[in-house]
């Protein structure tokens, strides 16, 4: 038997590789969930964070640069040559037009790269961390469950202004664009609470029990 024909038949005998857990996880600005994610990371879950890809898309040199440069000048590019994010978030704030073209550039780029990372990843299950998860619509049928890192929106507005130093303003406007609490709630199908009262070892305990949820939902997957 020739090498080619002995290595077909190992292949087919494999059975396929089940798909794991995927999970999305969500939440307002300011609700932790990069806290989170990176906790459910030194757990084993394998994380894919849309924010992340997106910064690595516009960082100097990065694929999205000429493309934004050629939709919105020269205006929208930092000295450094990275996107100035500030410029662009005043710029589509105000230009439902300019958001619809940057989104139109950005979203493919990032789904490429989503299916790359996820293809790639063998962590317990996976964790796809998308801030607008629930204004997209696209992602509950990508996803098992969503998850929601919850807090009040004044909590939010605090933190946001002190880890960013933006006015009360403009975090206010960033929230307005997003969906409403509620509405997230409405889509989840678990929720870690991260409110002013959270501590880090509460957090850490509510990450882990949700860890253990996954855990077993992914085992439970596994053997179908």
């Amino acid at each position: 038997m020739s090498n080619q024909t002995a290595s077909s038949t190992s292949s087919a005998s494999q059975p396929p590789r089940s798909t794991p857990l995927r999970i999305g996880l969500t939440g307002g600005i300011g609700s932790g969930k990069t806290r989170v994610a990176d906790q459910l990371a030194v757990l084993g879950a394998s994380i894919i964070d849309t924010d992340l890809i997106a910064h690595a898309l516009t960082q100097p040199g990065g694929p999205a640069i000429g493309p934004i440069y050629a939709l919105f000048g020269e205006k929208v590019i930092a000295d450094d040559g990275s996107l100035n994010r500030d410029v662009m978030r005043d710029l589509v704030f105000k230009n439902p037009a300019a958001r619809a073209r940057l989104e139109g550039l950005l979203h493919p780029m990032i789904g490429s790269e989503v299916q790359l990372q996820a293809a790639r990843a063998h962590g317990l299950y996976q964790v796809f961390v998308v801030p607008l998860l629930v204004e997209s619509g696209r992602w509950s049928s990508r996803v098992d469950r969503i998850c929601v890192v919850d807090c009040d929106e004044e909590t939010q507005i605090t933190r946001v202004v002190q880890r960013n130093h933006h006015s009360r303003e403009d975090v206010l406007r960033i929230m307005q664009a997003q969906a409403t609490r509620q509405q997230r709630l409405d889509a989840a199908d678990d929720v870690i609470i991260n409110d002013g009262n959270t501590s880090l070892e509460q957090l850490r305990e509510r990450v882990e029990q949700m860890h253990q949820k996954w855990l077993a939902l992914a085992k439970a997957k596994s053997s179908l």
